[in-house]
């Protein structure tokens, strides 16, 4: 059977929703981040890098969250439920799988770390030049960028129902953390075809399946 190392409040809430969307069976392993928000050292015994998601299939340990999903796609989806298989949207597939992490997420992390420098653990005498520091990265630089993430994401879902098609597929539930937090985090107005996208994917019985056995998934922000 199939097991999840599952972080609370973490990426690998997109893989127990692939996995109820195959209609997989599987259990979960929990596990709770600490204080400082970081992973827990249990999880590097599971794997070296001590990150979530890990799955574990027959002997097999399988990190990254988008290899999992490859892997779960071409392992356990013999009928292509979860990848088009038209030639341009099998080229927009690969895209976003790939998008989701190598050019959306830094930019996202990079928003929580610099909205994160007023605060603790920031050493008190070092949090008013440390929010300064943040708010000054976020307006020079950081927004802009973040702003052309999320009008490139809008217009795409504007004559597209799902990521890779009209239909529902990994690089959707690849897409969803990195949404989810730009929807929060970003401070963007006026997405109405990406708030549109979350909403179908919170309607998915898949989705509040995983919610359900995976916990409750909110991001700072929201």
């Amino acid at each position: 059977m199939l097991t999840v190392h599952h972080l609370n409040q973490s990426r690998s809430q997109r893989v127990i929703w692939a996995l109820e969307e195959l209609s997989l069976p599987y259990e979960i392993v929990r596990y709770q981040r600490e204080k400082s928000m970081l992973a827990p050292e249990a999880l590097k015994k599971v794997h070296p890098l001590g990150k979530s998601p890990v799955v574990e299939d027959n002997g097999l340990v399988l990190a990254e969250s988008g290899a999992i999903l490859e892997y779960l796609q071409e392992t356990y989806d013999p009928d292509g439920l979860l990848k088009p298989q038209e030639p341009t949207q099998k080229v927009q597939y690969r895209f976003w799988l790939h998008y989701a992490e190598g050019s959306l997420m830094p930019p996202l992390l990079m928003k929580l770390v610099f909205s994160s420098l007023g605060k603790p653990p920031v050493p008190f005498g070092l949090r008013t030049l440390g929010k300064a520091l943040g708010k000054g990265v976020e307006k020079g630089w950081l927004n802009q960028q973040l702003e052309t993430h999320a009008r490139y994401i809008e217009s795409h879902l504007a004559s597209h129902s799902w990521f890779a098609g009209e239909h529902l597929s990994m690089a959707d539930i690849q897409m969803s953390f990195p949404v989810f937090a730009l929807l929060a985090r970003g401070g963007i107005d006026n997405l109405p075809h990406t708030q549109a996208w979350k909403k179908k994917v919170e309607m998915r019985p898949a989705w509040q399946r995983a919610i359900q056995k995976g916990g409750p998934f909110t991001l700072p922000g929201e």
